[in-house]
Order: structure tokens, then sequence, then C-alpha cells
């Protein structure tokens, strides 16, 4: 699992290969990832936006962004978390992403920016 810390909100991920939806003789690579975002202010907050910056191991680049996470823009209030599963294809078996997310404190419009920790996704037979 990797972890960060952002102006009291922790961002913590998971990932997991995702073998019957890949085929690896195409070229296709599909991993899960499991995100948990805590709030440990004292704010309410609201997760509006997401940014992705998406590596694969042959250097490919792609960005992503769009308004919330799978359809959602949950509000957290303190000492609670909102944890959500997506997923991310590759044409490599390796490959990474990091991000962002913009927030809002609710009780005064305060817009702020989490990081999301950079995160590898790596088929299990790689890692031997």
């Amino acid at each position: 699992m990797t972890t960060t810390i952002t102006d009291g909100v922790k961002v913590s991920v998971e990932t997991q290969y995702q073998p019957e939806y890949s085929s690896p003789e195409s070229d296709h690579f599909m991993f899960a990832y499991k995100i948990n975002i805590e709030n440990l202010s004292n704010y309410t907050i609201q997760l509006l936006r997401r940014r992705w910056d998406i590596f694969d191991s042959s250097g490919v680049h792609r960005e992503v962004e769009g308004e919330g996470v799978v359809g959602e823009q949950p509000v957290i209030q303190p000492g609670e978390s909102h944890e959500y599963v997506s997923g991310c294809n590759f044409k490599t078996d390796m490959g990474s992403m990091k991000g962002e997310y913009q927030m809002i404190r609710t009780m005064d419009n305060t817009l702020f920016e989490v990081q999301i920790p950079e995160f590898f996704m790596i088929v299990p037979y790689r890692l031997n």
C-alpha cells in the first residue's frame, strides 16, 4: 500500500492485476486500484475533481482529468473516509499513476489540492 498525507487528507492506494480482463498476447494489461481518502482534518471537505498522470513502461504518458471519482463528488466529514475502486489498462506489463484531487473546505469554500501518491502496477510474473 502506498500512502501520502496532504493538508490533513490521507490518500492510500492498493493495486491488483486483473488477469481475467487482460490479454498479454494482444498487449492489453488491466489493473484495478482501490483508493481510500481519509479526512484527518477538523473540516468537512468535498472532492470536486481529479487529475491523473499515467505512464507505461515504454514511456507513453497519458493525462486524464475530470469531475469527481467514479461518478461521485463525495463529502467527507472529519474523521471519516471515502473508498472507491477503479481501473487502468496498459499496453505494457508495468505502469504507474500519480495525480491530485481538487478539494474544497465546505465551511469557507477554500479550494486546495491533495496529492495522490505515485503507485505502480506490475504483473506478478515480473516480480520474480
